[in-house]
């Protein structure tokens, strides 16, 4: 890739530098491919597809340019969700099988945050989360909600200390009118999560990894009724301007980028 100069101190640098493109060593359009097959699949590609389609020449490059892609799926400074919020927990991942939901071993805890737009769900966020306690639970629910919003949770004792923090919390009791599905916006986005875990990576993302593909599929969910994948393409490709670069071995650590998760 050529460089340029300046003329006024001699200092060289190229299009890719402080970007997630800096030091590659692949054609831009090859990239450009990636995103677009990355952009232009409902359900997105895995390692070994990008692999195949691209003609790179490892799994392991295919994976690191996904995991660079991943990354850039957060926008710098995006905002909170706001208004009328439902927040649940999940259980994503996990190698062998076990215990289900709360307590379950071996799997992900990931907080689901899934805005009200009317009967439908708006945007969501996603977050995984070390434990239950409710300390953990209000940060990572600060992390996706603004302060002021209305939050519907169950009755998890978790959650108790939100009203202390500036949300409105308001407890969904499990009673005739709710039936037994008390979340309903928060539960069809597990399941979405869980299938699309399964389907597009057969359940291999690590729960070392496991925030950025929540990060990919957030950017998905959000950008569902997008009809012109174009337009995803030129996103995806924007933001991945916008971050700096993430070498291999900071992919492999799980070392986070610049941007605010």
């Amino acid at each position: 890739m050529g460089l340029f100069r300046c003329i006024a101190c001699d200092y060289k640098t190229s299009v890719s530098a402080g970007t997630i493109f800096e030091r590659t060593r692949k054609p831009l359009v090859t990239w450009f491919r990636a995103i677009w097959l990355v952009t232009s699949q409902k359900n997105g590609a895995s390692a070994k597809g990008v692999q195949r389609v691209l003609g790179l020449g490892s799994y392991e490059t295919a994976w690191t340019w996904l995991h660079k892609l991943r990354r850039a799926m957060v926008r710098p400074g995006r905002d909170s969700l706001a208004g009328t919020i439902d927040v649940d927990e999940t259980y994503v991942g996990g190698e062998r099988s076990g215990k289900h939901g709360r307590g379950a071993e071996g799997k992900s805890l990931v907080l689901i945050a899934a805005q009200h737009d009317g009967d439908g769900i708006g945007r969501i966020r996603l977050r995984r989360a070390p434990d239950l306690c409710g300390e953990t639970i209000v940060s990572a629910v600060q992390a996706m909600v603004a302060i002021g919003s209305v939050v519907h949770t169950d009755g998890l004792k978790s959650y108790n200390g939100l009203t202390t923090m500036g949300f409105v919390h308001k407890i969904v009791r499990n009673d005739e009118a709710a039936g037994t599905n008390l979340l309903p916006r928060c539960h069809r986005v597990a399941s979405l999560l869980k299938r699309w875990l399964l389907g597009t990576h057969q359940s291999f993302a690590s729960s070392k990894h496991i925030d950025y593909y929540l990060d990919e599929f957030t950017f998905r969910f959000n950008r569902r009724t997008s009809r012109h994948r174009g337009l995803l393409f030129f996103r995806l490709l924007q933001q991945a301007m916008a971050i700096g670069p993430v070498p291999y071995d900071r992919i492999v650590n799980n070392e986070t980028t610049e941007i605010s998760r």
